[in-house]
């Protein structure tokens, strides 16, 4: 089994104890719900060809179920898109994990690719506080790498999140003497206005979500320093696991 399917069973199996259920976003995505529902600007740098793979002249008719205009189509740049889509079609309470290969218009590397995973957890209750969103990623992070493991908050900027934050893991790379802080994960409190555009009240419900590129943690927990290894159908890697 490829180490990518088995590390995201692994995070799926921690979070279905937590009471979350998965969601698939579509890899090919609406402007509204990967942009305007995620209350990003009109003039957001992300919104770029730098960034986003266009499908020109494509969409631009389309109407959403609450009629609103979904504009474009895009590849899906984030699992984010699908935390509005799932409101939509369910009731609060809710705790789900969005699953989905998102798409980046940049350079490869060791580090990047066009392509990758990412999971993004969306927890949507009564009073929810960043406490109960550091709780759940202290728990997450030490199931998958040990109990010593740390984590830590920074202040950060998202448009869907606010308080947003980067989090960073304590993490010893084997071979190495001393532990260093690595980030991997963008959080914070869903914005009201993502709440809204789902259909959700916000003076009732708040939320929290997370986002990681589970592509990294497989690579973290394997001591694989070329993320094109995961993609390039060579069984040598596969056959390790």
């Amino acid at each position: 089994m490829h180490p990518i399917t088995q590390t995201l069973r692994e995070i799926y199996a921690i979070l279905y104890n937590l009471g979350f259920e998965v969601a698939l976003g579509p890899e090919l995505e609406y402007e509204y719900y990967n942009f305007d529902a995620l209350n990003f600007p009109k003039d957001h740098p992300a919104r770029d060809m730098q960034d986003t793979f266009w499908i020109n002249g494509q969409g631009k008719s389309e109407i959403g179920p609450r009629g609103q205009k979904l504009g474009r189509l895009l590849l899906a740049t984030q699992t984010s898109a699908g935390q509005v889509r799932y409101m939509e079609t369910h009731t609060t309470p809710l705790r789900t994990v969005v699953i989905g290969k998102v798409f980046r218009n940049e350079a490869t590397d060791a580090t990047h690719e066009a392509q990758f995973y990412q999971v993004e957890p969306l927890y949507v209750d009564k009073q929810v506080s960043a406490t109960h969103l550091k709780g759940i990623l202290d728990h997450l992070f030490k199931k998958l790498f040990g109990e010593k493991v740390e984590t830590r908050f920074r202040p950060s900027f998202f448009p869907f999140t606010e308080p947003s934050f980067e989090v960073d893991i304590k993490w010893q790379k084997p071979g190495e003497s001393e532990p260093r802080w690595l980030e991997v994960v963008g959080a914070g409190l869903v914005h009201p206005n993502v709440l809204r555009a789902g259909g959700v009240d916000p003076d009732h419900w708040q939320g929290f979500a997370f986002a990681f590129g589970f592509d990294r943690i497989v690579m973290l927990k394997h001591g694989i320093d070329d993320i094109r290894f995961l993609y390039n159908g060579d069984l040598r890697l596969v056959n390790q696991f």
